[in-house]
């Protein structure tokens, strides 16, 4: 079998960083892949949240063919290319926010934010450099990404983790406020936490900590790696409440699936940073920018953010159906646009596997939540399709 000789080859080539499921994927089309053996998965994954125009769509396969054709992938940051500039344009313009530094990922938005804000704290007098995060927050795996990530379990065996960090209770703005102090200079915060468990912030907490940073001079920090990019039912999480960062990472559906990272920056932070403070070799490359250019297009010129609403509703009506149908394995739903989680009182791990052997791709996020984070152009015939693998999956389990 061509899959089990390719996965020992991974086994034996690739370091041990990921908990991989045995199957090898080769192609893909619309909200489903196919494996090396034929077989075709129905994705409610989306490489978690990234391929959000699905696979083999024709707006991003022409404008990644472009740049191919034109035969210039990439060049140095030294010099301007015409796809990072448009890109920069639209992307500020949609966000209303002012400028714009390009990288590769999530992880790279958040550094470069974190960067920032300690910049921005040696600005006062006396200096502040302290940041508040969020308890079960994620930020990505770098060094000071993974600080700023609020669960132990991403800190054990990698002391001594930069200093300066607070973790703050989410949706307690008493807690935030508890937390912050002389020495703070900004809070981070993920509009809808992904990791820690598909967490929508309230309107009241987000508001609060608007507030807080307008009062005490800091930097307010949306991440939306996760649920920017339309995957709200809005082009970013925060228009959903109405409350402006002065500064917005992303990245994972930025490009519709071309590796990616943007941090946004308004007001206070828009100044901050000066040449030769931060960088990245590959941040605005061509190939990136014309699919960023893409998925912004099609934020700001289709339909594609109430169909997400619809879709989304959609998905939630029909796992709160589970929630009654198996009450004591499913708790609760949330959620917030196409980015949903089904609370478990068993491991998601079980459920996830099970539906796996029927051809459907979910995950898990926290400790006990059932994420469902499928392409943005999903149709009510595969949330169907999906739900009742998931209905076929519990009841092998009750």
């Amino acid at each position: 079998m061509e899959a089990q000789t390719l996965i020992n080859a991974g086994k034996q080539y690739l370091l041990d960083t990921y908990s991989q499921v045995p199957v090898v994927f080769s192609s893909g089309k619309g909200c489903y892949l196919t494996d090396v053996d034929g077989k075709q998965y129905l994705d409610f994954v989306g490489g978690i949240a990234v391929n959000a125009l699905g696979y083999g769509d024709a707006g991003l396969t022409k404008a990644l063919k472009g740049v191919l054709d034109s035969g210039l992938l990439h060049c140095s940051n030294l010099y301007y290319n015409t796809y990072a500039i448009k890109a920069a344009k639209t992307l500020t313009e949609l966000a209303d926010m002012d400028r714009v530094f390009f990288c590769n990922s999530g992880a790279e938005a958040n550094e470069a934010a974190l960067k920032l804000a300690r910049k921005f704290g040696h600005s006062s007098d006396p200096i502040r450099t302290d940041i508040v995060t969020m308890v079960h927050s994620f930020h990505g795996r770098t060094y000071g990404a993974i600080t700023a990530t609020g669960q132990d379990k991403y800190h054990v065996n990698f002391d001594p983790l930069p200093t300066g960090f607070s973790y703050a209770l989410f949706n307690d703005l008493a807690s935030v406020k508890a937390t912050v102090s002389d020495s703070t200079c900004a809070i981070m915060v993920e509009p809808i936490q992904g990791e820690g468990g598909i967490v929508p912030a309230t309107k009241e907490f987000l508001q609060g900590l608007r507030d807080l940073c307008d009062e005490k001079n800091l930097l307010l920090i949306f991440d939306e790696v996760q649920c920017g990019m339309g995957r709200s039912g809005k082009p970013f999480a925060f228009q959903t409440y109405g409350v402006q960062p002065d500064i917005l990472t992303l990245a994972k559906a930025l490009a519709g699936g071309v590796p990616a990272g943007a941090m946004v920056t308004k007001g206070k932070a828009d100044r901050v940073f000066s040449p030769g403070d931060h960088a990245s070799t590959f941040g605005g490359n061509a190939l990136a920018m014309a699919g960023a250019c893409e998925m912004i297009g099609r934020l700001q010129e289709t339909d594609l953010c109430s169909h997400v609403e619809k879709m989304g509703a959609y998905l939630r009506s029909e796992l709160e159906k589970l929630v009654i149908k198996y009450p004591t394995l499913c708790l609760s739903v949330r959620g917030r646009g196409l980015l949903d989680g089904l609370v478990l009182s068993i491991p998601p791990r079980k459920v996830v596997d099970a539906c796996f052997e029927q051809g459907l791709l979910v995950l898990g996020a926290g400790y006990d939540v059932l994420r469902f984070v499928p392409p943005l152009v999903v149709e009510k015939g595969d949330i169907d399709k999906a739900m009742a693998i998931v209905d076929l999956a519990l009841a092998s389990l009750a």
